[in-house]
């Protein structure tokens, strides 16, 4: 697997209701794999330090448990109800959660995004941060994708065929479908 760019948006809450916190797990889970992209910080000191800081916890406690416990989401929510002091209480989630919504870049921020999204800078245009923070990851994410189309193709190596028909085996039931794929019609 090669690197992600991050696609969960800062506009995101998981059950604690703190947005930003699935994106900061997510960056930080990444990168203490060595498998987020290029220009994306772990925990960077923009959102991800705003939602540490307002919940009450300590910067290196939390990438620290998250390198070394590698929980899922919902273990890493439990374990933030865990630490001492953290502060979860609904007046302080609403104050994080508005400081994180009302949060406004600057105009050369903004202008720099839109310009890269072939968007005008206009009425119609997104000013807060989570938007363009959106529009900024889904250009990168593009950008990566399609990037490896670019690239010359390495020539394809020759195949010998069998000698002889490849016999099935009936020893084991091929594997049950997830349950997105089961939920499919045919």
């Amino acid at each position: 697997m090669k690197t992600l760019v991050p696609l969960i948006s800062s506009g995101t809450a998981g059950p604690l209701g703190v947005l930003h916190l699935p994106r900061l797990w997510l960056k930080a889970s990444l990168e203490a794999q060595g498998k987020l992209a290029p220009g994306y910080p772990g925990a960077g000191q923009g959102y991800d330090q705003m939602v540490i800081s307002g919940l009450g916890l300590d910067r290196q406690t939390v990438l620290d448990y998250i390198k070394t416990e590698r929980p899922t989401y919902p273990q890493f929510e439990a374990w933030i109800k865990g630490q001492p002091g953290a502060k979860l209480g609904k007046e302080s989630i609403d104050t994080l959660n508005a400081s994180i919504t009302g949060y406004i870049h600057d105009d050369a921020t903004r202008k720099g995004v839109l310009e890269s999204n072939g968007l005008a800078d206009d009425e119609t245009a997104a000013r807060d941060a989570v938007n363009l923070n959106n529009l900024d990851d889904w250009k990168e994410f593009h950008t990566a994708l399609y990037a490896e189309e670019e690239a010359p193709a390495a020539p394809a190596a020759e195949v010998a065929e069998p000698a002889a028909p490849v016999e099935e085996s009936s020893a084991a039931p091929a594997p049950a479908p997830h349950a997105e794929e089961a939920a499919v019609p045919a």
